[in-house]
């Protein structure tokens, strides 16, 4: 029997015969082909699937890591560890786990309500923390939404941004995080009559997503849902009812609350009244954010199913002067960071005197907008340096209190005399200084930071790693993975000299950390050295071997610098001795 041809060959013969007729002018177009109507319609589970999160941070493990780059803050940080650290760890046991029950009725998650003043590092905070775990994260102002079904933003969206967050991986997003600020903005209007669409209407539009429900991934009036829809039906023939459960979405919300204190005092005193009660002072709002209480919140705004579904609650705050000025001393702050990086890009290399960043911080303090002053004071201080230096052969420059209080005489004195001593002295001075508070921070983080890298910090390694990170425009964790990396490499020589010649050899730590120097400090590759080192030990290491029988060889710092000393040494210890008596 004859076979029936494809439609695609025929339409290629039907082409063909086309263009032999009438050349280019005439082709065929090809009809859009959809699938027929009663075409399989697919439910896509939102369940736990193949991918399950593997989590087994501890919380004391996350605060020794936040502490690297949060200021004070210490309450907030042990809170917030922990519960995320339950959280993530508890799903991680349920998915990995039959024993365990997985649908548990009633089932609450540690959503958490930040509350303290702005420029504190409620933000920062989660952004790190999200970054740490490794979980899709996307951040909302509760202000740009209103309940679904107006005209304005919708919570839902929020969900289904954690999904294009996770490339639109669903078993992935189901474990991220949803970050809402400026939360007491959608406290209700107390004493107000009506739909508040934009504000109790959020609260009510929250109450299930913050819970567990299925949201379902496309919308009806988005056009881009709609054509990848249309596109997927043409090219499969079903129709995907896509949804995202939210059940182990974790959401954190955080806001000002300025206000809220005042009710908490008042709270406080009503309840002291009567005979022989004495009045409590109200005191420090941070204080009396600490006296928190469910009641407090309802009568802010919030309706208590809202307040209900936020159990974990952590008080930032405020950050003082000396708390400005240990961040700005912070070697993984992106204030200084960036304004290194400023100039960098104009190759000119910044270095900060500690008196200089006690002025800016100072300055920062008094515009009481705590860590978010130290961006627009340190702009204030150095804006007249970023728009004249890049005009001038100069690349090095010494932020010192001089400068940035005489900024008009500094500039006029670095262009007169661009070749004066005193500038590079004193760019020396705090390069040295620099390198040696990283070491006291590498000091004070060994621990931490030789298991989180699994890289031993020896002095003369931190010394690298200090000298690196004055050099380039980096955080520690950035600097740590570079130097990590450069140790891999160095670690294949050994490797590459046992495959090419059969020989065990050990680079000694002094060696590595030598080699990595001389890597991170020229324009030498590890390739390069390879060649060396192999050129150098070769034959050397192979008459070692055939005298002694040994097959494994230890390298020092020493031997590389002068192999021919390391092997005249090596020789004579195994040379006969002319004393008789041994």
């Amino acid at each position: 029997m004859e076979k029936i041809p494809d439609p695609k060959e025929i339409e290629k013969e039907i082409s063909d015969l086309l263009t032999k007729k009438y050349g280019g002018t005439v082709q065929m177009v090809s009809p859009l082909s959809m699938p027929q109507a009663e075409a399989e319609v697919t439910e896509k589970p939102s369940g736990p699937g193949k991918k399950t999160i593997k989590f087994d941070l501890k919380p004391e493990e996350l605060i020794a890591w936040l502490d690297q780059y949060v200021i004070r803050q210490d309450h907030a940080k042990a809170i917030l560890a922990t519960k995320i650290c339950t959280h993530f760890n508890r799903i991680g046991r349920i998915s990995q786990s039959s024993n365990l029950v997985f649908d548990m009725v009633g089932s609450i998650k540690n959503n958490v309500l930040m509350l303290g003043p702005t420029g504190v590092g409620k933000t920062y905070l989660v952004k790190l923390i999200a970054q740490k775990i490794g979980v899709p994260f996307v951040k909302g102002d509760a202000t740009k939404f209103s309940e679904t079904g107006y005209v304005g933003g919708d919570v839902e969206d929020l969900v289904r941004d954690l999904v294009r967050e996770a490339d639109d991986d669903i078993e992935l997003a189901r474990y991220g995080i949803i970050y809402i600020d400026e939360i007491d903005k959608i406290a209700g209007s107390r004493g107000a009559w009506g739909a508040d669409v934009s504000r109790t209407g959020v609260q009510r539009a929250l109450l299930k997503p913050l819970e567990e429900t299925e949201i379902a991934l496309k919308v009806p009036h988005d056009p881009v849902s709609m054509f990848q829809e249309i596109e997927r039906y043409r090219k499969t023939g079903n129709r995907d009812r896509q949804s995202i459960n939210t059940k182990n979405i974790l959401f954190i919300m955080s806001g000002a609350f300025s206000e809220l204190p005042e009710i908490i005092a008042k709270r406080i005193n009503q309840q002291g009244i009567g005979f022989g009660a004495a009045l409590k002072d109200s005191g420090d709002p941070i204080d009396l954010l600490r006296q928190l209480k469910t009641e407090d919140l309802v009568k802010y705004g919030f309706e208590s199913e809202f307040v209900g579904r936020l159990p974990v609650r952590a008080v930032f705050e405020k950050l003082e002067e000396s708390d400005l000025l240990d961040i700005l001393k912070n070697p993984n702050n992106p204030v200084i960071l960036g304004k290194k990086l400023d100039f960098a890009a104009y190759g000119i290399n910044l270095k900060f005197d500690k008196a200089a960043l006690a002025a800016i911080a100072t300055a920062a303090g008094r515009e009481n907008t705590g860590a978010r002053g130290l961006v627009s004071a340190v702009e204030a201080a150095l804006l007249p340096f970023e728009r004249r230096l890049p005009s001038t052969p100069i690349d090095q420059f010494a932020v010192t209190l001089e400068a940035i209080s005489e900024p008009a005489q500094t500039l006029a004195t670095m262009e007169a005399h661009p070749d004066d001593p005193k500038f590079k002295d004193d760019f020396e001075c705090l390069t040295i200084d620099e390198r040696r508070f990283i070491k006291t921070y590498l000091e004070k983080n060994r621990e931490h930071l030789t298991a989180k890298y699994n890289l031993t910090l020896t002095p003369s390694r931190m010394d690298i790693i200090a000298a690196f990170y004055s050099r380039s425009v980096m955080d520690i964790d950035s600097v740590m993975k570079r130097v990590r990396a450069y140790y891999d490499e160095v670690k294949k020589i050994e490797l590459n000299f046992f495959k090419a010649h059969d020989i065990n050899v050990v680079l000694e730590n002094d060696a590595i950390d030598f080699i990595i120097d001389t890597i991170a400090n020229s324009d030498s590759t590890t390739d390069e050295i390879d060649k060396r080192f192999d050129a150098d030990f070769d034959l050397g290491l192979k008459l070692l071997a055939e005298k002694t029988g040994k097959n494994r060889f230890f390298i020092t710092k020493q031997a590389l610098i002068n192999p021919d000393q390391y092997f005249t040494e090596l020789f004579k210890s195994l040379a006969p001795s002319d004393d008789p008596k041994t």
